[in-house]
């Protein structure tokens, strides 16, 4: 008999859930998508369906259970209607508009009793493109799954493709296994039970290694180590720039480094510069960073990250031997031992009052985040999308910077809190410069002299 299956949320996604209790670390990710002109209303709405059924939590509702005896659990919204959460916006909006709605769609908390998602049309006024604004309660996804949740809702041309509208019965199985009873068992450390039975003294030692590396990963921190960006409060602004993303691929190759090496180094460039225009020049800064564990076979929707804090250097001059400081520090936290029980460590947090969970984020300084996209065009509802900018929650640091590779570009969407960065546009001008100079590692001699100029670079 095939084994019951229910919908209860992961430990990680119930950690999640709990952060909306303050407003301050409120789990709310927006994504907008700057469009070439005005998508086909009637395409929109059959494709944001179509996105709805292969994530059932997007039909769903979240049902407390009592007494707290396991965590909430996803039942379907016997009363959904798309029209609910899918609207037009005014039209004649500008782009700085655009971001000021994303802003306050940011600082907005979801109806509850519906599924936790909104998505809303802006059109443009003149030359300015449309655009479509999504926001999403993190529990339902993280940044990964979020890219392929689009990807239902997208065609590779303008026409699209003809596909009939799926029915429920033929879309995608997507429920956990057996939620109850994950809430209660930490299945890794048990399967190491009999290798310690015959070796005991290894196992001791693993078992302490863990022990520090759990200790590690939710330490408490009672400062910054910024002494600028300290502040924090519940207003949020938004910025933008984009650069291509081949130029950056090519530095952080030849310095035998990642991807997110490079983006890493230009962010505490940029910061650096940001810091010494308020005459606070300084050495470190720590960071939070989301690793993704997710793999091809793991369903859509939820959250396979794990959050992991650690300090970055910011006081090295030469910035090729910043990206390689940058490497070494991002691998030791990817092979910290506690990073495959993640879900372990949300059960440990969980039973911790939210405000202590609160003092161990608000004294982080910022958070990064790299969401790889599509390498190739896409379009929706018969218009190309252009740029693809998230901005995730800034999970009480002083700002998120998310960079989502799309097409060849490099998306860069900032969500600051206003307490923390009183003057966004000089922190934006400043990270774009750190990018800047990254780039110039890979060119002896300006190959694009108007790269400049083709980068977006606004505020609300």
């Amino acid at each position: 008999m095939p084994r019951a299956r229910d919908s209860h949320l992961s430990q990680t996604d119930l950690l999640t859930w709990r952060l909306q209790e303050n407003p301050i670390l409120r789990p709310t990710i927006v994504a907008v998508l700057k469009l070439d002109e005005e998508p086909d209303w009637d395409r929109l709405v059959l494709a944001v369906d179509r996105g709805t059924r292969a994530v059932k939590e997007f039909r769903s509702r979240l049902v407390g259970v009592p007494f707290g005896l396991a965590p909430p659990r996803w039942v379907p919204d016997t009363e959904f209607e798309l029209s609910w959460h899918l609207r037009r916006g005014a039209a004649g909006c500008t782009w700085d508009s655009v971001l000021g709605f994303a802003a306050v769609e940011a600082m907005t908390a979801f109806d509850l009793a519906r599924p936790l998602w909104r998505s809303t049309l802006l059109t443009g006024a003149g030359s300015d493109a449309s655009a479509l604004v999504l926001t999403v309660h993190h529990s339902l996804t993280d940044g990964v799954s979020g890219v392929r949740i689009l990807a239902e809702m997208c065609d590779l041309d303008r026409a699209g493709t003809d596909r009939s509208r799926p029915s429920e019965s033929s879309s995608v199985t997507l429920e956990r296994p057996s939620g109850a009873t994950r809430w209660q068992r930490v299945s890794g450390p048990l399967r190491a039970v009999p290798r310690g039975l015959f070796h005991p003294l290894r196992s001791a030692r693993d078992g302490a290694a863990l022990a520090a590396s759990v200790a590690r990963l939710v330490r408490p921190i009672t400062s910054t180590l910024s002494p600028v960006m300290i502040e924090r409060g519940t207003g949020r602004g938004l910025s933008v720039f984009d650069i291509p993303a081949e130029p950056l691929h090519r530095v952080a190759n030849a310095a035998h480094c990642t991807m997110n090496d490079a983006f890493l180094t230009a962010v505490l460039l940029g910061l650096r510069a940001y810091h010494d225009r308020h005459d606070a020049p300084l050495r470190q800064l720590r960071v939070t960073m989301p690793i993704s564990l997710r793999t091809a076979a793991d369903r859509l929707g939820g959250n396979r990250i794990t959050l992991t804090r650690f300090v970055l250097p910011v006081d090295i001059a030469e910035p090729a031997e910043m990206m390689r400081a940058v490497d070494t520090a991002v691998e030791a936290q990817r092979h910290e031992r506690a990073i495959p029980f993640s879900g372990a460590v949300a059960a440990v947090l969980n039973r911790v009052p939210i405000r202590l969970i609160a003092d161990m984020l608000e004294h982080v300084d910022f958070v990064a985040s790299n969401v790889p996209g599509s390498p190739v065009p896409l379009y929706v509802a018969g218009a190309r999308i252009d740029r693809v900018y998230a901005f995730s929650p800034t999970l009480g640091a002083s700002f998120n910077v998310t960079l989502t590779t799309h097409a060849g570009r490099c998306c860069l969407g900032i969500n600051a809190d206003e307490a923390a960065v009183p003057d966004l546009a000089n922190l934006t001008d400043c990270l774009a410069s750190g990018f800047d100079t990254v780039l110039r590692l890979g060119l002896e001699t300006p190959k694009n002299p108007d790269r400049k100029s083709g980068r977006v670079h606004d505020t609300p």
